[in-house]
């Protein structure tokens, strides 16, 4: 009993440390205070802003992952809010710099700070905040964890307006959200990345807006199911999206080529973990080997993989 308590909090710990995201990293360049995110069109009403491949910090303001919005012909759905409140007040900025539709929704794709600690700056839209059925329990669970884990590598300036906003509509499967001549279909996963991710597909387009349950470029993060995330692969991929905006990575994206990169990565790492349990590798060796032939592959390789190996390693010992 005592093994698998401390399997289990590792796996807890492990998870914990892979969203902190509190390593220093260089400067990197940033929107100016006061003027929209540079979005880049997608598609017709489709817009996206790609962020930097990194850690959130002071210097690039937490604009770390893709955030994008689409426009009907009543309202604008706005998908993710961004690292910062300074980060998604851009974001609406960029937004009225194409149209002034009123903001009807804002959908975060899961609980991670890069995705939603812009949430508070949406407050005087109006906008309806839309997540996975899990995500208020999740954001309940590490949200005064995640406010105060920030504070040092981010700083008080910009942590100061930053409010943990649970989603109020919540989705339990498929759900189709009209903008006005436009549906978008918004898609509850499985545990996979988190336990609580979401994707958005408009219909109008067939452009995917993935979430986190792509990442291009920047290595994949674990904090849900290594081997839930590899199940949903093929279902992810059998969506018929003819350009996808990942949660980490080029905007946009071919799709579903964009999948085939983390579809590598984690059979590399579960078959490498995998070896390493049935030769009796204790869990702190493993670790330090598993998934290294992927390394030249990936951004931000040292910083997570060592974390996603932990995971995988606590969750695979008990199939």
């Amino acid at each position: 009993m005592a093994r698998t308590a401390s399997r289990r909090a590792i796996l807890k710990q492990g998870m914990a440390l892979a969203t902190a995201g509190l390593l220093p990293m260089g400067s990197w360049p940033a929107f100016a205070e006061g003027e929209g995110l540079p979005v880049k069109q997608v598609a017709e009403g489709v817009f996206a802003f790609a962020g930097t491949d990194a850690l959130m910090t002071k210097a690039n303001r937490g604009e770390i992952c893709n955030v994008g919005f689409v426009i009907g012909e009543d309202a604008v759905a706005v998908i993710d809010s961004g690292g910062s409140v300074v980060e998604g007040r851009a974001l609406i900025a960029a937004i009225r710099a194409v149209t002034d539709k009123p903001i009807r929704y804002l959908i975060n794709t899961h609980m991670h700070p890069d995705h939603c600690f812009g949430n508070a700056a949406f407050g005087a839209t109006d906008a309806v905040i839309v997540g996975h059925h899990n995500l208020p329990r999740a954001l309940a669970s590490r949200g005064e964890f995640y406010l105060a884990s920030y504070r040092e590598s981010m700083g008080e300036a910009l942590m100061r307006e930053i409010r943990i906003v649970p989603p109020t509509k919540l989705i339990t499967d498929e759900e189709n959200l009209d903008l006005g001549g436009r549906i978008i279909t918004l898609k509850a996963w499985k545990p996979a990345h988190t336990d609580n991710d979401l994707t958005v597909f408009d219909e109008t387009t067939q452009v995917l807006f993935t979430g986190d349950l792509c990442f291009i470029r920047h290595l994949p993060t674990m904090d849900g199911s290594i081997t839930g995330w590899i199940e949903q692969l093929e279902p992810l991929r059998a969506i018929d999206a003819k350009l996808a905006v990942p949660g980490h990575g080029p905007v946009p994206a071919e799709w579903p080529e964009g999948l085939e990169p983390e579809r590598r990565y984690f059979e590399t790492l579960v078959r490498d973990i995998r070896q390493a349990i049935a030769a009796g590798v204790p869990l702190a060796d493993a670790v330090k080997t598993a998934g290294q032939s992927e390394r030249g592959n990936w951004q931000l390789f040292d910083q997570y993989n060592v974390r996603n190996a932990t995971a995988a390693y606590a969750e695979l010992e008990w199939e």
